[in-house]
């Protein structure tokens, strides 16, 4: 099975980041001369997020496909949605070093593509079926013709407690490095408000990525949920791969259907992962993470090769769920290494990944 290549995707994520932003993504507290956000985002262990790193994506027996294979693709569509998070929370917290603290509008240069963008802050704004304190919005000044306004960022928030939406558009916030990403858009739901008994959650979406490097593993769009009570933080959701197949080239477009659960402190991690075919409308867990498990998945397209049954179940080692992962990545699948997992295992059985069509066919739309 060939290597996924999203680390093309990842460096255009990073430099986003690093561009657009003149300090690091670390919580900060609201200034009194400041009425952005302090924060906007969950951060999740390494344990289940994968940055770039691709040292566990061999198999470790020639006759094997080991679990790593799949399990550390999920660990790096995580880590592109943690991504996602960590750009939009740096851009606020770079935004909040001018001390927006009322309603105002102005037109600046930007530092990034020399090129006019113009901000604007208004009270009480109306969207997604809320009302916000406050709506930032940067928009690219020489696009406001074009069907998407110019519109680069719009943030909807509330300060107390901390809760609202923010919506990127890279390309309209820097044209200089984010030229090969046009349509691109991402969308990160933040609260602390307490739902769900999460101390914080953020629902992370991204719709539109390219296929730059003209490859089957790429990804569209996803959609992922991340909250964190206490050390515990749990993932679930879904990435949409259109051009994805496993050993039946006639049998195109997957989805990998996730849920996860980790712990900050000793970092540690159990996840599930179901492969259905992105054109699949369900919605429920055990037809999404067990029907559609990545043993079965392989080993109903393998023995339909001709393959013998023992000759198959030899093959798909470790491909069983769940999988266990710390700080160095997937360690194996099917049985926890020790009983530390345990609280792990039952976490997850309350996830629940979300419709693989919706994901395919997902858009995101500013106000």
């Amino acid at each position: 099975m060939k290597k996924v290549n999203l680390l093309l995707v990842l460096a255009l994520l990073a430099l986003v980041f690093f561009n657009s932003c003149k300090k690091d993504n670390a919580e900060t507290e609201n200034s009194k001369d400041n009425i952005l956000p302090g924060s906007w985002g969950v951060g999740i262990p390494d344990a289940i997020s994968n940055v770039g790193e691709t040292k566990n994506l061999s198999t470790t027996q020639s006759d094997t496909l080991n679990g790593n294979a799949i399990y550390e693709h999920l660990r790096t569509f995580i880590a592109v949605g943690e991504g996602a998070s960590a750009i939009v929370n740096a851009i606020i917290t770079s935004i909040s070093d001018n001390n927006i603290n009322e309603p105002m509008s102005l037109t600046y240069t930007s530092d990034e593509d020399g090129r006019a963008k113009h901000l604007e802050v208004i009270e009480n704004s109306a969207f997604d079926g809320s009302t916000w304190e406050f709506q930032l919005t940067i928009s690219d000044a020489g696009s406001q013709s074009n069907s998407d306004e110019g519109k680069a960022l719009q943030v909807f928030w509330n300060q107390s407690p901390i809760k609202g939406i923010a919506i990127l558009k890279p390309y309209n916030m820097n044209r200089t490095n984010d030229s090969d990403m046009p349509n691109a858009i991402y969308k990160i739901a933040y609260s602390e408000a307490g739902e769900n008994g999460y101390n914080k959650q953020m629902t992370v979406e991204i719709a539109d990525l390219p296929n730059l490097s003209n490859d089957i593993w790429y990804m569209n769009s996803l959609k992922m949920f991340a909250g964190k009570t206490g050390d515990i933080v749990n993932v679930y959701g879904n990435s949409d791969h259109p051009s994805a197949y496993f050993f039946d080239s006639t049998a195109v477009g997957y989805d990998w259907a996730f849920v996860a659960s980790a712990n900050e402190i000793t970092d540690i991690a159990v996840a599930e992962v179901g492969l259905p075919r992105n054109n699949l409308n369900i919605t429920d867990r055990a037809e999404l993470l067990e029907t559609n498990s990545i043993h079965t998945v392989f080993n109903d397209q393998i023995v339909a090769l001709g393959y013998a049954q023992q000759d198959v179940d030899n093959y798909l080692f470790n491909t069983a769920a769940p999988g266990y992962f710390n700080h160095n990545g997937f360690i194996q699948g099917g049985e926890a290494p020790t009983g530390d997992f345990s609280p792990l295992e039952n976490n997850i059985n309350a996830l629940i990944p979300y419709n693989p069509t919706n994901v395919r066919d997902l858009t995101i739309s500013f106000k």
